[in-house]
């Protein structure tokens, strides 16, 4: 084969993947990621070309506007794309997957970019049950308003399929997501800095855009409604006597020194009205020492089964069941809305004393939040052995 028809080839095979912004204000050149599943492997390969300049659909999945794109990057930037086609694993055909990327460059440099993921959450294998909401259950996340299932903040947001799209989770599984990542993990950008509203907002709507060009792609019917003016989320404040978290009847053990009650003298907790609710106490982010989250999103609850199951001491209520450990409990009940799971988790030490605090203050905050919530009263009881 000639070098001329080499070329034709190759560009007759990634055609689907020519994913380009109708732009007066942007340059657009794209990478198209062709997906190969290697027979025998079950892996997923990239290969990647430079297209040319064409008029066509929108990056990730035909997804992302101009105005999205916009939102993101600025008017005065390149926008180059790549993408794995959207598709099913061939070992699971319930399961979807793929992976766009997209990059604001200036002067041939990459000066931000953002990562979207469409994947089914595991509850049971791997570590999607502690990375995952690491980073996309955070106290500063809020709620995309009314039908639309997910959180956004500054740097990360995500969006759920709905079960007339991907079919209900199995045992031990989750929702599908689309979730959106700028810039490293762990990083605490605080929502007083200049930027942060607007980032949180293009954010929010590049999941919504993601995730409705994802189910398109994927023959689904459903779509959600762009956000509109997203919620204000709370900042960093003294921990108040006598209630943690802002939860009624919750609070650190009397018998706490005065040096623990120091390290654990400040908060910040959101979500409120959304599928999680999460508090972080003491220190700063990402150096907390407490983490407490109370997950009502029915597809999010299974995330959450592989600690819920085994990780470690078994726990026990009249409504639920769980397990502990020295640095996360797990706790889920069955409550009048749906199942609910309720988490403890300790960072760090504190002092240098042994990791102790997820056995002393898992029954008090599920005793709290229950309440709370309408699921109470639930007492729980930690298991011998």
């Amino acid at each position: 084969m000639d070098e001329q028809a080499e070329v034709a080839q190759q560009t007759r095979e990634v055609s689907w993947v020519r994913r380009v912004i109708r732009s007066r204000t942007a340059r657009v050149s794209v990478v198209a990621g062709l997906v190969g599943v290697l027979l025998g492997a079950g892996t997923v390969a990239w290969r990647t070309d430079t297209l040319p300049l064409v008029d066509g659909p929108a990056p990730c999945w035909d997804s992302l506007s101009e105005g999205t794109v916009t939102a993101l990057f600025g008017e005065d930037r390149e926008i180059r794309a790549e993408e794995q086609k959207l598709g099913r694993d061939w070992r699971d055909r319930d399961l979807a997957y793929g992976e766009c990327r997209v990059s604001g460059l200036k002067d041939g440099e990459v000066r931000s970019r953002i990562s979207i993921r469409v994947h089914e959450l595991d509850g049971l294998y791997g570590m999607d049950g502690h990375r995952w909401p690491a980073e996309y259950l955070e106290p500063d996340m809020v709620p995309l308003g009314k039908g639309v299932p997910g959180m956004a903040n500054a740097s990360r947001a995500w969006v759920a399929f709905p079960e007339s799209c991907t079919g209900k989770p199995r045992d031990f599984t989750a929702s599908t997501v689309v979730d959106v990542a700028l810039g490293r993990a762990g990083i605490d950008r605080r929502p007083e800095l200049p930027g942060w509203e607007e980032d949180r907002a293009a954010l929010a709507r590049t999941a919504v855009d993601a995730a409705n060009g994802a189910m398109r792609a994927l023959g689904c019917t459903a779509s959600y409604p762009l956000p509109g003016t997203l919620p204000a989320v709370a900042g960093w404040e003294e921990t108040r006597a006598g209630t943690l978290c802002g939860i009624k009847g919750f609070a650190l053990p009397a018998g706490f020194s005065a040096e623990r009650r120091e390290a654990l003298s400040s908060e910040r907790f959101g979500g409120f009205g959304g599928p999680a609710r999460v508090c972080e106490v003491g220190g700063q982010q990402p150096n907390t020492y407490l983490r407490f989250t109370t997950v009502v999103d029915p597809g999010l609850v299974d995330l959450f089964a592989q600690d819920v199951m085994r990780g470690g001491a078994r726990v026990q209520g009249p409504k639920g069941y769980g397990s502990l450990s020295e640095t996360r409990a797990a706790y889920k009940a069955k409550c009048p809305k749906g199942s609910v799971v309720f988490l403890v988790e300790q960072k760090r030490a504190i002092d240098d004393v042994a990791f102790d605090l997820t056995r002393s203050l898992l029954p008090a905050y599920v005793a709290a939040e229950t309440e709370r919530i309408g699921c109470g009263p639930e007492k729980v009881k930690i298991m011998r052995g």
